[in-house]
């Protein structure tokens, strides 16, 4: 596909504008204010649109669209315990699968290309993700608070077959490993999984310090944080995305540089469950990578990642009474780039010549669009999901106007609407 007469975000998240951007064998092989002398297939004007970097969903639960509003008006713990643990034991993989194809739909409307998901039924997740056609990063957690190791036994094994199943599929659907939290694991299984991490190189997934009262409990029970608990174990030897970290200290946000762990900033859910407001800026000045997600649809309760820019540079400011607290730049840095590196994936998540091909078209015509004195800051503080008109990955067009090319969205509603009924009778 060749963009004509489009604006794009370049490599430092200026707009070049009146450009030409060709997509081929699933990169972007030509980028310029010139025309190309060679042909592409379809030609797609782009007038009044802007070309960005897809965005990257990087901590997400896309099946708990399932529990969309389930159980609202509790805090973090009971939430879990009194409504989403006891209806996640009802779940099969079939029902898993439609779930994950309803919030991957609503991802590709939004201009997402990649998200990481931790969640269970890694057979319905695969085959949601390998027919959506988007990238994955997925993780099937274990839990363990007991010492019994009867589960985590058949666990790894069962999650190693499954990752070699799986590596096939040309890097769309990667397995990772890693922890649901410190609070549901026990020594054995924080150290069984930190090793079967190293020993098959495996990249990995954990909640950190989400609210005040985990991050307090763990230090009553261990006398450290969860961050410094989990480091006393060399769980973070393998590349690790942390999310939330909202209670982070000083030492935690130090271990994160050093160790080269992720952190993903899930504001919308910290505040909808009450949990509290990550410090942004300290993690950033440290140096450490951070990356921007939805968390579930149940916890958010949309997987809009341009709600997520918005409030995510929205609070930082007003929790700091300083409006340059951070820049629109690197709220879009967090959600493209960022994401990106987390993931491993390589040469993705900007609009650079070679690089993959996963792009978004923003319509910028709408009124909340206008006037444009910096298209970043639009971006961020104007931009609506209903603006993206365009969704590609490695150069394929998965949603453009409305429609979806991979994803048949009435059918995964009759799905769900067929299932839930019989899920809530035996909750």
């Amino acid at each position: 596909m060749l963009f004509k007469n489009i604006s794009y975000l370049d490599e430092n998240f200026e707009m070049v504008s009146d450009a030409y951007v060709g997509t081929k064998n699933g990169v972007i092989d030509y980028i310029s204010t010139e025309k190309p002398d060679w042909g592409y297939g379809e030609i797609y004007d782009g007038t009044g649109k802007l070309l960005i970097p897809g965005l990257v969903n990087n901590h997400c639960h896309a099946a708990m669209t399932l529990m969309r509003g389930y159980g609202e008006g509790l805090p973090l713990q009971e939430w879990l315990t009194e409504k989403i643990f006891p209806f996640e034991a009802k779940l099969t993989d079939d029902v898993v699968y439609w779930g994950a194809l309803l919030g991957m739909a609503e991802m590709l409307a939004s201009g997402v290309t990649s998200f990481s998901d931790m969640y269970l039924g890694d057979e319905g997740m695969a085959k949601a993700v390998l027919e959506a056609g988007m990238k994955c990063n997925f993780m099937n957690a274990p839990i363990c608070t007991d010492g019994t190791p009867l589960m985590q036994q058949a666990f790894f094994p069962k999650s190693l077959e499954s990752i070699k199943k799986y590596g096939h599929s040309r890097g769309r659907f990667v397995q990772e490993f890693g922890l649901h939290a410190e609070y549901t694991a026990c020594e054995r299984l924080i150290k069984d999984s930190t090793e079967f991490s190293r020993k098959n190189d495996l990249r990995q997934q954990v909640h950190i310090s989400e609210t005040k009262r985990e991050h307090e409990d763990c230090i009553k029970r261990t006398g450290v944080t969860p961050a410094q608990y989990l480091d006393s174990f060399g769980f973070f030897g393998q590349p690790t995305n942390a999310a939330h970290c909202v209670w982070a200290s000083d030492e935690d946000i130090k271990i994160f540089a050093e160790r080269g762990v992720t952190v993903t900033h899930c504001p919308t859910s910290n505040m909808k469950l009450g949990s509290g407001f990550m410090p942004l800026r300290k993690m950033l000045d440290a140096g450490v990578n951070v990356a921007l997600g939805t968390d579930g649809a149940s916890s958010n309760n949309n997987l809009n990642m341009f709600e997520e820019m918005h409030i995510a540079a929205l609070i930082c400011r007003g929790i700091t009474g300083n409006a340059a607290e951070v820049s629109s730049k690197e709220i879009l840095r967090m959600a493209t780039i960022n994401g990106s590196k987390s993931q491993g994936r390589a040469e993705t998540g900007l609009i650079k010549k070679g690089w993959h091909a996963d792009l978004a078209v923003v319509d910028l015509s709408a009124p909340h669009m206008t006037p444009c004195y910096d298209v970043t800051d639009n971006l961020v503080f104007s931009a609506q999901a209903s603006d993206v008109a365009l969704t590609m990955v490695d150069g394929e067009v998965l949603y453009r106007d409305g429609k979806w090319k991979t994803i048949d969205v009435a059918k995964v509603r009759d799905k769900i609407s067929y299932h839930l009924p019989r899920i809530l009778a035996q909750v």
